[in-house]
């Protein structure tokens, strides 16, 4: 029977990122099956919307290939969820996979506040072109929504900086020993 050595000892680093991930993942699984069958039920009328009052380029976009963005959140949040028990269990393809998703992480959520931008404007725009508001409500809804839109900034660009802390802590040589 082979022998194996343990490099290093367990960090708890490891294990505790592990185990936010797998319920992190599990969770997101369980929404995605959720969402791709809500996008298959509401899909049809959301399409038939867009032919009344043509929506902007990225929100088409988006409502057209919405089932491969739903899709391939659950793929997505399926590998997060192997790739955080394997890293639980401290395999060297593992940590390189769980990188790999924090990085397309960073990128989706970088992308999502583009597309946060421009779908929060069109329904701010449809809703105020059919509502029958003073100009100075307008105003304070305008605050409401400049704020909100800072707000999303601000907690995207947090999030993305704990994962690129988790991402520099994964990296490093102590981390690394332990998946030798």
């Amino acid at each position: 029977m082979p022998q194996t050595f343990n490099v290093g000892a367990r960090s708890l680093f490891v294990t505790l990122t592990a185990w936010v991930f797998i319920v992190l993942a599990a969770l997101a699984s369980a929404t995605a099956l959720v969402q791709n069958a809500m996008v298959a039920s509401l899909l049809p009328g959301w399409q038939l919307s867009g032919v009344q009052q043509p929506l902007p380029l990225l929100t088409g976009l988006l409502i057209a290939y919405l089932p491969w963005f739903v899709g391939a959140g659950l793929v997505l949040s399926l590998a997060t969820l192997a790739s955080a028990i394997g890293l639980l269990l401290r395999l060297e393809w593992a940590r390189r996979v769980f990188i790999g998703l924090l990085v397309l992480a960073i990128v989706a959520n970088l992308l999502g506040l583009w597309f946060q931008h421009e779908v929060v404007q069109s329904v701010v725009d449809s809703t105020l072109s059919r509502t029958p508001l003073p100009a100075p409500v307008l105003g304070v809804f305008g605050g409401f929504v400049t704020a909100a839109r800072a707000m999303a900034v601000v907690m995207t660009l947090a999030a993305c900086g704990t994962l690129v802390w988790i991402i520099r802590r994964l990296m490093s040589s102590a981390i690394r020993q332990e998946f030798a």
